[in-house]
């Protein structure tokens, strides 16, 4: 068996083509590429410069690029069908920079860029942290190249595996391209350990204390359909905040022998179905 959830589509094709009799599956991890921004260090602490960066990315274009199409759009929470709680399509393609028109998107971008001095003769320049890994270090080198479209020039700033994590949770960076996840596909875990005021992982330092009121608000409804509407609603207000913009949601493979039995491969997160109770080999 390959280590579960590490197979990238060209990784899968080429266990495929090396044992054609290999049984694979691919499917969503609740990992999402978010991009990273220092709220409190100028001139990102301007809410309209960190709303023209989420309005820049051409999300398909990184989906097509980095995961030949095996990826998904979506907000906070992983998106449907495999997410519970996902954004349904039309709220979220009403979102800023989540619609289909790219072009509009940037043009209302570099109006926003443009109200603050900047254009054509005076860019922004920024190191966009990332970790030293292809997975972290292609993405950011896709969004490098879309976010001269608005302006900005950055540059790439790899940052070894030890020392990524305590970087960001230090806030030691400007503007950064993380790969997050929680340990299930529901609204408390992410919410709170992503967008609570003071959270370790919260590593933009978004803080919303009337948001965080619906939070409770959420967890605490029992009907899943109000609960459902609630963590729509916060999460449409965390992309129009632009606390952590989401660009895409990962899909990951798991291939192994015929041989191998009863393996289930988990679609709401890469920290569940590890224990392997029900797994055994015919021979």
């Amino acid at each position: 068996m390959t280590f579960p959830y590490s197979l990238t589509v060209p990784l899968l094709k080429d266990v495929k083509s090396q044992m054609p009799q290999a049984i694979c599956e691919m499917g969503p991890v609740g990992l999402n590429r978010a991009l990273l921004v220092n709220r409190d260090k100028p001139p990102f602490d301007n809410p309209d410069l960190r709303r023209a960066m989420g309005l820049s990315f051409d999300r398909t274009a990184f989906i097509d690029i980095v995961t030949q199409g095996q990826g998904d759009i979506g907000g906070v929470m992983q998106p449907p069908p495999e997410g519970l709680w996902g954004l349904p399509p039309e709220i979220l393609a009403s979102l800023p920079g989540y619609g289909p028109d790219v072009a509009a998107n940037r043009a209302a971008a570099r109006q926003l860029m443009e109200k603050h001095g900047y254009g054509p003769d005076k860019r922004l320049a920024v190191k966009v942290a990332t970790r030293n890994i292809p997975q972290f270090r292609d993405p950011a080198v896709i969004m490098i190249d879309q976010l001269k479209q608005i302006y900005i020039d950055g540059e790439l700033d790899v940052v070894e595996t030890a020392n990524w994590y305590p970087k960001v949770a230090r806030k030691d960076y400007m503007v950064g391209t993380n790969l997050s996840g929680s340990g299930v596909d529901d609204p408390d875990a992410y919410f709170y350990e992503h967008y609570a005021c003071g959270s370790e992982r919260n590593y933009t330092n978004y803080c919303n204390p009337e948001l965080e009121k619906m939070y409770e608000r959420q967890s605490i409804e029992a009907d899943q359909e109000k609960r459902k509407k609630l963590v729509w609603e916060i999460d449409r207000r965390l992309q129009e905040d632009a606390a952590r913009p989401m660009v895409y949601h990962y899909r990951l493979g798991t291939c192994w022998y015929p041989r191998v039995h009863g393996i289930t491969v988990m679609v709401n997160s890469i920290f569940n179905g590890w224990r392997f109770e029900e797994a055994w080999l015919d021979k």
